[in-house]
């Protein structure tokens, strides 16, 4: 780990929304990050190349993909017990249907543009196939892969994701801190007119006497400026500059992936609950699940991996924390989302795309003056 703390900056030096110290609710894991919880690991590739004028299948270029590990790659044929919600499904989240038969998936999570989200799904069975071809013998071959549109700023329909760009993010996923911002799927993304992306954040829950954490991580590509909240207060209206440039008309096409992780034992119905609580934390940004937007959410829990294999011939046993005693996670959720969207708009910083497209970066200079 490197010598910065955690909680103010990305490891390449961003600074994080705690960094202004603007107070937050909760208390974060040692990095605030959906890896502080035991085994998820999260990758990314980040493709930028090129500028000026579009031409399809050469540039310009601002994507990526980002691949989470829900259990270490040894693992990963053994099921995480899991829900999903769906706020509004103007998108794309592969594997919900066995999710919502079985209340359990495996195979690690991609998330990446709209046009590549097919690339990343078959990319993960790619990759399968070669660190753990076992896996797809036992386990149904139904990885989950989630998108959001970044054809403002990115040559979208050139397909620049390959499959070896999805081995990459998945050989290269680590625990420990995680950059955030303009990386992996979250590269070409834009929530209420800044630069945003990737962002990540945990909250550490105690029930009878254990630790339990909660880690969140969101692909942010929401929301209009005019709603934009930071801890009750909307201060969208204060800024109409910077603005994003279109040299290109821009396409209302806003979406925002959200994945909850805990090591909490739930069972599926509980994991369901988890992922419903998540448009409360976007709404806490002024994230309203406006028509054009893909706000899709998948929660999960790495305990009770003998109970979510569930093998043949005997009773499967799962322990569980009672829904009487559910709140404190569904804050851990709420707060969660939160930071992790404030996360992604401040680990920023401008960009210009195909056609001279440009989108600021929230102007953290302002988030100074109004710190405490």
């Amino acid at each position: 780990m490197s010598s910065h703390r955690p909680h103010l900056r990305t490891p390449s030096g961003k600074p994080r929304l705690r960094s202004f110290e603007i107070a937050l609710d909760g208390t974060p894991g040692r990095f605030n990050a959906i890896t502080d919880v035991p085994g998820v690991a999260v990758g990314y590739t980040t493709l930028i190349a090129g500028d000026g004028p579009l031409q399809v299948g050469k540039g310009p270029v601002r994507t990526g993909v980002t691949a989470i590990l829900p259990r270490p790659p040894g693992e990963l044929a053994t099921p995480v017990f899991a829900g999903v919600f769906s706020q509004n499904g103007n998108g794309e989240l592969t594997g919900t249907h066995i999710i919502e038969e079985t209340g359990a998936f495996n195979l690690p999570i991609t998330i990446t543009n709209t046009h590549s989200c097919g690339v990343t799904r078959d990319g993960t069975l790619h990759w399968m196939s070669r660190v753990l071809p076992a896996a797809l013998d036992s386990a149904w071959g139904l990885p989950v892969s989630a998108e959001t549109y970044d054809g403002f700023l990115n040559d979208i329909n050139g397909h620049h994701v390959g499959f070896d760009h999805v081995a990459s993010a998945l050989d290269g996923a680590t625990g420990g801190a995680i950059e955030e911002g303009s990386v992996g799927g979250g590269t070409g993304m834009i929530s209420f007119g800044f630069k945003a992306g990737s962002g990540t954040a945990s909250r550490i829950v105690e029930w009878q006497d254990r630790s339990y954490t909660l880690g969140v991580f969101v692909q942010a590509n929401f929301g209009k400026r005019r709603n934009f909240t930071l801890r009750g207060r909307r201060i969208g209206p204060e800024f109409t500059e910077p603005a994003i440039r279109e040299a290109t008309a821009r396409a209302e096409k806003g979406s925002i992936i959200v994945i909850v992780a805990t090591d909490a034992p739930f069972l599926p119905h509980q994991m369901k609950r988890l992922a419903r609580r998540v448009p409360l934390g976007i709404a806490m940004t002024g994230g309203y699940g406006y028509h054009s937007s893909g706000d899709i959410f998948l929660a999960f829990s790495t305990a009770n991996p003998e109970a979510a294999l569930a093998a043949s011939g005997r009773l499967a046993r799962a322990d569980f924390i009672p829904d009487v005693d559910i709140d404190p996670f569904f804050d851990a959720v709420v707060q969660g989302v939160e930071e992790a969207i404030l996360n992604a708009l401040t680990a920023n910083e401008d960009m210009t795309g195909r056609d001279g497209n440009f989108v600021p970066a929230l102007p953290t200079g302002w988030l100074k003056n109004k710190s405490g």
